[in-house]
């Protein structure tokens, strides 16, 4: 890559920034005509009168812009003016430049160009065919003042068909293989490109052989005289600015260009032209026979659903918002979030349908789920599955808080009055619990109150005055504006209230 790439990419530039409208009209106008030379003002009248409505003064900075790019150059000349403001404006005049205006031209043909396959100059082959012929006669006349001319002519005239014959069809294969690669090509469209895949395709490859080997012959006698056909055409007067300036000369001048287009006619294995269009052929009806493969097996994943989806947007288009919400939600099952039930395979059997996914742990999907949309089962039935261990597990648990509730009740049942007392932190929590459950109950915060705790078998009491302090092994708790303390149901026994 040579240094000066950097500054050809800003000549893309203007193609991408914010204003690109602006600046696409502006190169337009400078590429209109040949070498056109205007000021801001100039370029903003005629954009005018194109439609495009532009202050001057936006012009001018848009022009300096593209200068800094290297779209434009400055042209100075002077100018009949009538007030300094108009020398000022009419002073700075541009041009486009030479790589600016070839940038603009390929991105305008860029954007002017159709969405859709180009056509091949399959008919370049024998032109070329022809005139490498002609080269060759050429070089064995003898020599006359017309004879380096209409040489460089030929040459000219070869090497700009094959760099339009190998455009046209990079174009083309880079489109058939961008629609064969459509996973919603079928019906009637299927058919269009099987026939110009199995015609066009087959028509291309005809040519490519019948003319390949006849230009490859005829570049090996070219090749014998290449020295004095390169004589010749140097013998051309041509532009020649020395080390100010590179010059980009015509195709043919040189010896390697002649290479790479013998190359291209006669290298080995896919190096060679004919051999890539081959291979670009063949890979083409490989794509052609998947699709029909695809069409043929509709329960495959490649199946194309393209048709049920425009009928689907057909109907959301129009319907209502309401209609629109249940349409999509009946074809894509996109219902309310709800948990997805297992049955006896549930980890929590508290967990069903009608609980929210976010309040419930995530669970493994069947595969037959997952892949056929139903957990039907197939093959023998399996086992019940052994509750016993759960069941030992959940008794285990059960006794361990009836001791603990047991313990509480006692601890509590014994402390009497508990301003002053320890209570451990269990038992300080359901005070707490009780506590809360008496005075939501209470209308009257003045007045005493008491509430029973039947799975314990104790009574709390809470007079109002005062306070109450409890102290645990964590810290202490203080209710304010309460003497409370405990009793035991004496005519419920614990036993019953288990």
């Amino acid at each position: 890559m040579s240094s000066s790439t950097p500054a050809h990419l800003d000549l893309f530039r203007y193609l991408s920034a914010e204003e690109r409208g602006e600046y696409v009209a502006i190169m337009t106008r400078f590429t209109a005509s040949l070498l056109a030379d205007m000021s801001a003002t100039t370029a903003a009248e005629q954009l005018a009168r194109d439609g495009v409505l532009l202050d001057p003064d936006v012009v001018e900075s848009r022009c300096r812009q593209l200068v800094r790019w290297g779209n434009l150059v400055p042209s100075l000349r002077d100018a009949r003016v009538t007030t300094v403001q108009d020398y000022l404006r009419a002073r700075s005049r541009y041009q486009v430049s030479s790589l600016g205006g070839r940038v603009h031209r390929s991105a305008v043909e860029i954007m002017e160009a159709a969405d859709g396959a180009r056509e091949v100059a399959r008919e370049l082959l024998g032109e070329i065919a022809e005139s490498l012929l002609e080269v060759v006669n050429i070089v064995g006349l003898p020599r006359s003042p017309d004879r380096a001319d209409r040489l460089a002519g030929i040459v000219t005239t070869i090497f700009n068909n094959q760099r339009l014959f190998t455009a046209s069809v990079t174009d083309f294969y880079a489109y058939l293989a961008g629609v064969l690669s459509r996973f919603d090509l079928q019906g009637a469209e299927y058919a269009q490109f099987k026939g110009l895949l199995l015609d066009y395709v087959d028509l291309i490859t005809a040519d490519v052989n019948r003319h390949a080997p006849l230009i490859a012959h005829r570049l090996t006698a070219v090749s014998k005289n290449l020295d004095e056909i390169l004589a010749v055409l140097d013998s051309v007067p041509r532009l020649d600015l020395g080390d100010l300036a590179a010059v980009e000369r015509s195709g043919g001048r040189s010896r390697s260009d002649w290479e790479q287009l013998r190359q291209w006619y006669t290298g080995s294995g896919q190096d060679s032209g004919p051999a890539q269009l081959r291979a670009a052929a063949g890979q083409a009806l490989g794509q052609l026979l998947v699709n029909a493969k695809r069409m043929l097996h509709p329960s495959s994943t490649g199946f194309s659903r393209r048709a049920d989806l425009l009928r689907l947007a057909g109907w959301l288009n129009q319907s209502g918002d309401s209609e629109a919400h249940r349409i999509f939600a009946a074809a894509f099952g996109a219902w309310s979030t709800r948990h997805l039930s297992l049955g006896p395979e549930e980890p929590d059997p508290r967990i069903g349908p009608m609980t929210s996914w976010a309040a419930s742990d995530s669970i493994d999907v069947p595969v037959s789920l997952r892949e056929r949309g139903t957990r039907a089962v197939k093959g023998r039935s399996a086992r019940v599955p052994d509750i016993s261990a759960d069941r030992a597990m959940v008794e285990a648990a059960v006794r361990v808080e009836a001791a603990r509730n047991a313990e509480v009740s006692a601890e509590l049942a014994a402390a009497g009055q508990l301003d002053g007392g320890n209570l451990s932190p269990h038992a300080r929590t359901v005070l707490l619990d009780e506590l809360a459950r008496l005075l939501a109950a209470t209308p009257d915060p003045a007045a005493p109150g008491s509430i029973m705790n039947h799975d314990l078998g104790v009574i709390l009491h809470a007079t109002p005055g005062g306070s109450t302090t409890v102290t645990s092994t964590d810290g202490s708790l203080v209710v304010h504006g309460y003497q409370l303390r405990f009793s035991p149901v004496d005519e419920i026994p614990w036993e019953q209230a288990q």
